[in-house]
């Protein structure tokens, strides 16, 4: 069960939505406005938060914004805002999904369970992940990937990524070499596909390119896709 914050301001939806996520056993909680979200989530961190856009007493972008400085909560924007720039700014500040109205709240609830399923931490010796722990280098550099904990060090420090951006970069090393096309990338990493939403990968590895020192880990392919230029040392 997942605790989970629903800021929307149009009584049907929230109420349909809260409906269907109960039903799955999660734990939900409404908001009409922006205020008493942050007040919310500093007094009880939810697992995750849907986020309309248009808000009456602001943007739902600008309390993102607030969120991620101080949380790496997962959330996903869920709006009637369908033009392809309002997705890119979306996914830059971090969203882990965009859902447009009208919209299946069944959907929805698959969306979250996709996200939650992403960003849970299993706990313990024996949830070891795909490759557990690995090491790669390059330009003099090391990058550690850790399955058991989804963190992700780069000599030494650690850099700070969604859940979306793990997942792509944990994808991409484990196939490191191999050329990967964005469409590829969104079936395996990300459970979502709509027409021009291969821009999302676009804008998913220039927040992963933007939080590390090394701009070559992920090499650009014009015209298909992405392949992870590290070499495995451990």
């Amino acid at each position: 069960m997942a605790r989970i914050y629903i800021v929307e301001d149009n009584d049907a939806i929230s109420e349909a939505v809260k409906g269907y996520l109960e039903l799955n056993e999660h734990e939900v909680v409404r908001f009409a406005k922006l205020d008493g979200v942050i007040d919310s989530v500093s007094k009880k961190q939810p697992d995750l938060i849907i986020i309309d856009i248009m808000l009456p007493d602001g943007s739902g972008f600008n309390l993102a914004k607030q969120i991620r400085k101080k949380n790496d909560i997962p959330f996903i924007f869920l709006t009637a805002r369908d033009q392809e720039s309002d997705r890119i700014t979306g996914f830059e500040i971090g969203a882990d999904d965009y859902v447009v109205k009208p919209f299946s709240p069944r959907e929805l609830v698959l969306r979250v369970e996709a996200v939650l399923k992403r960003t849970h931490k299993p706990a313990g010796p024996e949830a070891k992940g795909r490759n557990g722990k690995s090491v790669w280098t390059l330009d003099g550099m090391t990058l550690k990937i850790d399955e058991e904990s989804h963190t992700l060090t780069e000599n030494g420090e650690t850099v700070d990524l969604t859940a979306a951006e793990w997942k792509i970069t944990d994808y991409l090393a484990g196939n490191a070499g191999i050329l990967l096309s964005r469409e590829k990338i969104l079936g395996e990493c990300l459970d979502y596909f709509y027409e021009g939403s291969e821009r999302t990968v676009d804008t998913h590895i220039k927040n992963i390119r933007s939080k590390m020192k090394n701009q070559n880990w992920i090499k650009t392919v014009r015209g298909f896709g992405y392949r992870f230029d590290g070499k495995i040392s451990g």
